[in-house]
C-alpha cells in the first residue's frame, strides 16, 4: 500500500525548549503506527504540527489526497487538516461540557444555519460506529455529567464521525479497562484493513506489541529509532526510549498495621449509580496499599472525593487514625496526614495560571518554613521547587512558569513531589500512573511502595487492573456504587466483578 503521510525535517522550538527537532516519519495506507518516547520527548507536539495546533518553525507535510496522490498540507490549520482526512483524538479532552454528547460529535458538521437539525442520520451514522468499535456512550446526557472514560469515548467517536482517512489517537486507551483497550484496538485493525491509517501515542508495551505493525521513537525532540514490531520486544524499546534499561519497583513483603482510614457505612447519592455510593464500609491499614478496581464512572470518583474532602458523606463516618472527621473539608483532610493524587490532575491537581513553585507549597501555606505572619518567603519557596524538581525529575520551562506549561507527566511528577515530601500518613493514589511513560510509571510505584514500607496506608484507585495487581496487597472492586471484596487475583474472575456479571 501506498503512503498517506510525509513528515519531512519537522521542527519545533518553545523559548529555550527544543520540542522537535527536524523529525521524519512516512505512514502506509492501512498502517497501525505506535509513536513512542518518554514524557516531554515531543511526541504530541510533533502530532500538533500535524494536525494544525502548531505551526512548525521549519520543515513540510504532505498527505494524500482521495486518490492516493500525496500533496502539501498548508500548516498551521486545523480545519485545513480536518479537510484532508486528519482526525486527531487528545490525551486532553476538547469537549464542551455544557453540550450532550451528540452536540459535541457533530459539532462543526453541520450548517450553521439552518431551519431543521437531522439528528437522524447523525443518530443513525453514530449506532452504526459505536457497534462496530465497543465504545457505547450516553449520547443524550451532557458531557459535564459523564465520567472521565465516558468523555474519552465520546472524543473517539468525533473523529471517527468525521470519516477521517488517517486517525492519531493521544494515549487512547489511558481510561480503558484492558477488556476495552482489546475490544478497541481489534476495531481499529479491522478498519485499517479497509484503509484506515492511525497514528497511536502510549506508553502502555503491551499494546504496542499487540496492535501496531512498526514503531518511532523519539527521544529529547529528536526520533532516535524506527522499529517493525514483529521484530523486536520491550527491552530494544525501553532501551531507546530512555537511553537504558527501566528497573521495575520491587514489592517487599509488608505485615499490615492498625487502620488508618476506616469508613462506616458512608453513603452519598449522586445523579446515578455511577457517582454514588451506598452503604459502604473499608479499611485502609498502615505498611498496606488498598486497590480499588473497576471500570470507569462506577463510583470511584465520590469515593475519591470523599476521602479528599470535597464531599460530606450523608450518612456514616470518616476515621482516621480512630478520630472522626466531621464535615470533611479538603483542609481537614490535609491537616489529618492525607495526601491526595487526584484523577483529574489539570483541573483538580494544580491552578494552571500560577508558576511551578507557588504550586508546591500550595497545601501547606500555614508552614512557618514558607511564611512568616502572612508574608511568603519567596526564596525558600525557589529553593524548595528547585530541590524538589530535581528530585522527581520535573522537566519544563522553570519553576517561576506557569503550571499549565508543563507537559502532564510533568505536572503528574509535581503532584507527586507536593504529596510525598508531606510523608503522608494516608495517600489518595488516584490513577496515580495515567498518561506517563514507563520510567516514570516505575518511578510512582517506586515511591508508592516506599511510602508503604515506611508505614503509609494507600489506597490505590486505578483502571489500570495490572497496575492494581501488581501493587495491591489487597482489592476491592468497584461496581454501581458498591466496593465488592475481590477473593481472587485471577484476571478474568475480577473482570466479572468489574462488569458485574460475577456469580
Amino acid at each position: 500500500m501506498g503512503k498517506v503521510l510525509a513528515l519531512k525535517g519537522l521542527s519545533k522550538r518553545f523559548g529555550s525548549v527544543q520540542a522537535n527537532e527536524a523529525i521524519d516519519l512516512d505512514l502506509n495506507k492501512g498502517e497501525v503506527l505506535a509513536l513512542l518516547g518518554e514524557n516531554g520527548s515531543g511526541k504530541t507536539t510533533l502530532m500538533n504540527m500535524l494536525f494544525g495546533h502548531y505551526l512548525p518553525d521549519t520543515g513540510s507535510i504532505d498527505v494524500a489526497d482521495r486518490q492516493g496522490s500525496l500533496q502539501p498540507l498548508t500548516l498551521g490549520h486545523p480545519q485545513i487538516s480536518l479537510t484532508k482526512g486528519i482526525g486527531m483524538v487528545h490525551q486532553h479532552f476538547t469537549l464542551a461540557e455544557n453540550l450532550n454528547a451528540l452536540d459535541n460529535i457533530v459539532l462543526g458538521t453541520e450548517p450553521l444555519i439552518s431551519f431543521k437539525r437531522n439528528t437522524g442520520s447523525a443518530l443513525k451514522k453514530l449506532e452504526k460506529i459505536m457497534h462496530e468499535t465497543g465504545l457505547f456512550a450516553p449520547l443524550d446526557v451532557s458531557v459535564g455529567k459523564l465520567s472521565v472514560g465516558e468523555r474519552q469515548r465520546i472524543e473517539i467517536l468525533k473523529a471517527l464521525y468525521r470519516d477521517v482517512r488517517i486517525l492519531v489517537l493521544d494515549e487512547p486507551t489511558a481510561v480503558l479497562t484492558p477488556q476495552e483497550a482489546d475490544d478497541l484496538f481489534d476495531n481499529i485493525n479491522t478498519m485499517a484493513k479497509s484503509g484506515l491509517s492511525v497514528i497511536f501515542i502510549s506508553h502502555k508495551l503491551r499494546e504496542v506489541l499487540s496492535f501496531s505493525q512498526r514503531i518511532v521513537v523519539l527521544r529529547q525532540g529528536k526520533k532516535v529509532g524506527e522499529l517493525v514490531t514483529n521484530k523486536t520486544n520491550e527491552s530494544e524499546i525501553a532501551h531507546l526510549m530512555v537511553g537504558g534499561g527501566v528497573k521495575s519497583a520491587e514489592r517487599e513483603t509488608c505485615t499490615p498495621g492498625k487502620a488508618v482510614l476506616q469508613l462506616n457505612q458512608v453513603s452519598i447519592t449522586g445523579r446515578s449509580k455511577r457517582d454514588s455510593l451506598f452503604d459502604q464500609s473499608l479499611e485502609a491499614r498502615a505498611h498496606e496499599i488498598l486497590g480499588i478496581a473497576g471500570v470507569s464512572g462506577n463510583g470511584q470518583a465520590a469515593l475519591a472525593s470523599l476521602i479528599a474532602g470535597l464531599e460530606v458523606p450523608e450518612n456514616g463516618s470518616i476515621l482516621i487514625d480512630s478520630s472522626e472527621i466531621e464535615k470533611p473539608t479538603p483542609k481537614k483532610m490535609i491537616g489529618a496526614g492525607v495526601g491526595r493524587i487526584p484523577e483529574d490532575r489539570h483541573h483538580e491537581g494544580i491552578i494552571g495560571t500560577m508558576n511551578l513553585a507557588d504550586n508546591l507549597i500550595i497545601e501547606k501555606l500555614d508552614d512557618q518554613e514558607i511564611q512568616n505572619f502572612g508574608i511568603l518567603k519567596r526564596s525558600k519557596i525557589k529553593t524548595n521547587a528547585a530541590h524538589l524538581c530535581k528530585s522527581y525529575d520535573v522537566r519544563g520551562p522553570g519553576v517561576d512558569a506557569e503550571a499549565r506549561l508543563f507537559s502532564g507527566g510533568n505536572i503528574q511528577k509535581m503532584i507527586l513531589a507536593r504529596v510525598f515530601e508531606q510523608n503522608p500518613k494516608l495517600i489518595l493514589a488516584n490513577q496515580p500512573t495515567r498518561g506517563l511513560d514507563m520510567g516514570a510509571s516505575a518511578e510512582v510505584r517506586r515511591r508508592l511502595l516506599d511510602a508503604r514500607k515506611n508505614g503509609a496506608a494507600i489506597l490505590l484507585i486505578s483502571e489500570d487492573l495490572d497496575e492494581v495487581l501488581a501493587l495491591s496487597d489487597r482489592i476491592l472492586v468497584m461496581h454501581d456504587g458498591n466496593l465488592i471484596p475481590a477473593e481472587t487475583r485471577d484476571r478474568a474472575q475480577i473482570g466479572l466483578l468489574m462488569a458485574g456479571t460475577a456469580a
